[in-house]
């Protein structure tokens, strides 16, 4: 069975419509599951939003679709939440408000988007000198505590870095990156940014084993037209945004 992984898409149809081009020429997926956070961004909320309807994959809440619902608009929210909400109808807000802080997708494989028990803080990372950096993993058990001790393969998205990680006794946690936003800055302190070091559109497959064969993970970058992406970003009035999307690299 294959699992195709896609994350943080935020609102960038044209990474999305790369990706799925992509997972297409390599033989599809037997199942897709989408891990959040889906349209926020100074892109194209309502086309992402209208293109993953189409799809009706199985999809997590992030913490950006839990943002975007609110109604009306609160000093919680960034500027690219209130971008999204602006071209969201009622209907779509709470269709994204209402989708599932975790799901289990296939027996003992989990879907979230930051941690089990949480949209929005972060499960493999730690902040360093400003950087997203790998936790220890002392840290990483404990902010797995909610997970059911069944699972053992947890598919996350959030912090948009690649990470591969088996916990010694415990769950393989695989993320794949971000399909729409190759970096990010985050002014909540401590202020940090994450970096994935190019403009490509990056989403993941995992293979089943079964009958005593391994588990495969594979990590998938797709090249796409990021400049066209990153003239709507300027259009918006998000230079930063557009920097992000043209080098993977946050400004500065």
């Amino acid at each position: 069975m294959r699992i195709a992984v896609l994350a943080d898409i935020h609102g960038n149809v044209l990474a999305l419509d790369a990706v799925l081009e992509d997972l297409a020429r390599r033989g599809g997926a037997e199942l897709t599951v989408n891990l959040g956070d889906s349209v926020s961004g100074p892109l194209w909320p309502r086309e992402t939003f209208e293109r993953l309807e189409a799809l009706n994959l199985p999809t997590v809440r992030g913490n950006h679709d839990r943002r975007v619902a609110v109604d009306p608009a609160d000093e919680t929210m960034w500027a690219s939440d209130v971008y999204a909400q602006e071209r969201l109808n009622e209907a779509q807000r709470r269709v994204l408000c209402a989708q599932p802080l975790t799901l289990e997708i296939a027996p003992g494989i989990v879907a979230f988007h930051a941690r089990p028990d949480h949209d929005e803080k972060y499960l493999l990372d730690a902040i360093v000198d400003g950087q997203l950096v790998r936790a220890p993993l002392a840290a990483i058990r404990r902010r797995l505590k909610a997970l059911d001790p069944a699972c053992r393969i947890a598919l996350c998205g959030h912090s948009h870095r690649l990470e591969l990680v088996r916990i010694p006794d415990g769950p393989v946690i695989f993320n794949p990156g971000s399909i729409g936003c190759p970096a990010y800055d985050d002014s909540t302190p401590p202020a940090h940014v994450s970096e994935q070091g190019s403009p490509h559109a990056r989403y993941g497959i995992v293979t089943l084993g079964g009958e005593g064969r391994p588990d495969r993970f594979e990590t998938i970058a797709v090249d796409y037209d990021h400049e066209a992406a990153a003239r709507q970003a300027e259009q918006a009035g998000r230079s930063e945004w557009a920097h992000a999307l043209r080098t993977g690299f946050m400004p500065g």
